[in-house]
């Protein structure tokens, strides 16, 4: 069986999803048109996903201390909202990845400080439903497979991570000038 499409016996150069991911739609980005894209990117989201999380700390310590004093005014009573921190905290680091990679920058608040930014494999602009897949995804994988998700990003050339190879996203740096489309490989 092959993998190309019979059109008279002329290849048309089109692929299975088995052989080249990339190949569907239009270009991917690849490293080696321009290695400046993918330069430093795994330094830079490790740095990123820090400052992330003492942004999404803030709004959940000040709502702790709320509580705290809440509890002390109603001599107890007001403790009992304790139970809320949990799920507002989900919550709030979804609606947080969310808007954030799917916003108009493509990065949250620590990339845009890192200077790199969220794409699709075409080059598209991420969505709201994505940038919260990404998220949920990518605590998924921490959670089974720590370290070994960090790893990937070492061996392909866009250094990716496992759920960005499951999404089809990747990681740039924002500086980068990026063409409207990429001249394709010969296959």
């Amino acid at each position: 069986m092959s993998d190309t499409q019979n059109t008279g016996g002329q290849n048309t150069g089109s692929s299975a999803w088995r052989n080249d991911p990339y190949s569907g739609g239009a270009a991917a980005y690849d490293a080696s048109y321009d290695p400046r894209l993918y330069s430093g990117v795994l330094t830079k989201r490790f740095i990123a996903f820090l400052i992330d999380l003492f942004v999404l700390s803030i709004p959940i310590l000040l709502l702790t201390i709320f509580i705290t004093l809440f509890g002390i005014v109603t001599l107890g009573l007001g403790w009992a909202l304790f139970w809320l921190i949990s799920p507002l905290s989900v919550v709030w680091a979804l609606v947080y990845y969310g808007a954030s990679l799917g916003g108009r920058h493509g990065a949250t608040v620590g990339m845009r400080m890192m200077d790199i930014r969220m794409l699709t494999r075409t080059g598209e602009p991420p969505y709201f439903l994505l940038g919260v897949a990404h998220a949920v995804l990518y605590w998924a994988s921490v959670s089974f497979l720590t370290p070994f998700i960090v790893l990937v990003g070492f061996f392909n050339r866009r250094s990716q991570l496992l759920h960005d190879l499951l999404l089809g996203t990747v990681i740039v740096n924002a500086s980068v000038s990026l063409p409207a489309v990429q001249p394709t490989r010969p296959v």
